[in-house]
């Protein structure tokens, strides 16, 4: 895996709303894209919550079935307890499953496909890409 979706990327894939990542993620090779289990998770959250469970859960299937899903690791947890005491203290934490999906990116070297970059800008050493912007 060279990138990692953030759950706000997987929506936009999802739903069909962004031509820019569609033309991204065609230009890329089956193994190169990938989930953390923790954006999984949310993904799920999401369809559980809906109106529409039933689509939704096949579409989310569907979504994830060409990507990799990678586990989290003891690199990761070791990696989001430094992140986490690191954003508290200089005093720009951000939400706790944004800082478990940072970890995971930056513990296995991949970049980060958000299109929130401002949030995870003060993430030592974590690689962020937006591709939602042309």
């Amino acid at each position: 895996m060279r990138y990692m979706l953030d759950t706000n990327i997987c929506i936009y894939l999802i739903k069909n709303r962004s031509d820019e990542l569609l033309h991204r993620m065609r230009r890329l090779h089956t193994g190169e894209v990938g989930v953390s289990i923790v954006t999984v998770a949310e993904l799920q959250y999401g369809v559980s919550k809906s109106q529409q469970k039933e689509r939704n859960q096949v579409a989310l299937e569907a979504f994830l079935l060409p990507l990799e899903i990678a586990d989290f690791s003891v690199d990761s947890t070791l990696a989001y307890g430094e992140i986490r005491a690191d954003l508290e203290k200089q005093g720009h934490p951000i939400g706790p499953l944004d800082t478990l999906i940072a970890a995971h990116a930056r513990s296995l070297d991949v970049r980060l496909v958000t299109d929130n970059t401002r949030k995870f800008a003060h993430v030592p050493g974590l690689r962020v890409e937006d591709w939602t912007s042309t």
